[in-house]
């Protein structure tokens, strides 16, 4: 027998052969020893993914529907005017502070400014018929306007159409809504002649009357005519008399500070800029308190779902002891044990958070359209919801991992 051993013991030196090595598993093959618990134990894990869902699903819901709330509120106030400025020359100088012709321009040229455009009062007088009383048109204004107008100060149409290259240079008027009211016009014929007005004795044709500008009053109580009309037939002079200038939010205060400076350099004193609105603080106030008030509350809705995963992966190892002490004994090093139990711990924690995104995003939408909010789903707490449940998973899992690891196979095995 020594000679056969020393033989075998020969060959094995002249081939090189040696003893096989431990076994090495791929990607694939641990994702199914993880998926192996989760199917055995159904119920157990869609309860424990149940709780890390609610978690996810609570973290979209509260910041979602705040969200929605907060976004339908902020439209509102910028409704208000909060990104509205308004500047003109101080009244009753000597003489007249005169603002340039291209004004607008030189204040379209700050940075922060968005839109940007101007009425001037031509002092003209306005009629419905050369029968109608003189007193019927008082506190009628007669406007030269630019036709990039209504963005700027957030005006619609009610009916008709407003200036455009098309009518500047010919006889046509645009009304506001109240002005519109105290001449008898209520609608535009949709077919047939357009009525007129008369202003400084030549008719005009009414082409369009705008919706109510509670922001900016002047503007309903007006006749807006063209800017080129206005100086071919009311004898303009070019000069605006108001400035209107919208700007981003966070640089309004900037923008109103260089804005007298801007238009009227050589004595930035006479020129008055209106003051941001109020509703621009309240807005900044609405925005930092949502934020700060459910942050906490989405961070509490994970914890409470991790220590759920937490909570049953260790359950899980203490009843899985005999599997344990069986794969060790079969060759399965420690790292295989710990990369089976932290993957069934990941996968447990992505699922359940992959449902709780979904059911959270449906309910965001499906509340917000019931409120008539605009719905946002925030994509960051999406992404961070997935992102948390993962890191939750792996968290939750490493003690457990690590302990069905350190199990020895004969204590494993023995156990009842």
């Amino acid at each position: 027998m020594s000679r056969t051993m020393s033989r075998t013991m020969s060959r094995t030196r002249t081939t090189g052969t040696t003893a096989p090595g431990p076994v090495r598993l791929s990607p694939g093959d641990v994702l199914l020893l993880g998926l192996v618990g989760l199917r055995v134990r159904r119920l157990r894990a869609a309860l424990s993914a149940l709780g890390i869902s609610i978690g996810i699903a609570t973290m979209i819901v509260v910041t979602g529907i705040p969200a929605s709330s907060q976004k339908g509120l902020l439209e509102q106030l910028t409704a208000l005017g909060t990104n509205l400025l308004q500047a003109q020359p101080q009244p009753n100088q000597t003489p007249p502070v005169l603002l340039p012709p291209d004004a607008d321009a030189m204040a379209r040229r700050i940075g922060p400014v968005t839109e940007v455009s101007a009425v001037a009062n031509t002092h003209r007088d306005v009629r419905r018929s050369d029968r109608s009383d003189p007193s019927d048109s008082v506190g009628i204004s007669v406007l030269a306007a630019r036709e990039d107008l209504l963005p700027a100060v957030g005006g619609r149409v009610h009916t008709g159409r407003f200036l455009s290259p098309a009518t500047d240079g010919f006889p046509t008027v645009v009304l506001g809504y109240q002005a519109a009211s105290w001449l008898g016009f209520r609608q535009l014929p949709a077919n047939g002649p357009l009525p007129q007005v008369i202003i400084d004795k030549r008719l005009f044709t009414v082409i369009g009357i705008l919706d109510p500008m509670p922001l900016t009053p002047q503007l309903e109580q007006s006749v807006m005519v063209g800017w080129s009309a206005a100086a071919h037939y009311l004898a303009f002079d070019g000069h605006p008399t108001v400035v209107y200038v919208k700007a981003r939010e966070d640089a309004l205060e900037d923008v109103r500070a260089v804005l007298p400076a801007t238009l009227y350099p050589q004595l930035p004193g006479l020129v008055e800029v209106s003051r941001p609105s109020d509703a621009l603080a309240a807005k900044r106030a609405t925005q930092h308190t949502f934020s700060s008030l459910f942050l906490g509350l989405a961070g509490v809705a994970l914890l409470v779902g991790g220590i759920g995963v937490a909570n049953t992966m260790i359950i899980s190892v203490l009843e899985r002891r005999r599997e344990i002490g069986l794969r060790r004994a079969l060759g399965a090093n420690r790292g295989q044990i710990r990369g089976q139990f932290l993957t069934e711990a990941v996968i447990l924690s992505a699922a359940g958070g992959a449902v709780g995104a979904t059911a959270g995003a449906l309910a965001v939408l499906g509340y917000a359209t019931f409120q008539g909010w605009p719905p946002v789903v925030p994509l960051p707490s999406v992404a961070g919801g997935l992102g948390a449940a993962l890191l939750i998973g792996m968290a939750a899992g490493v003690y457990p991992s690590v302990r069905a690891a350190r199990l020895p196979p004969t204590e494993a095995l023995a156990a009842a």
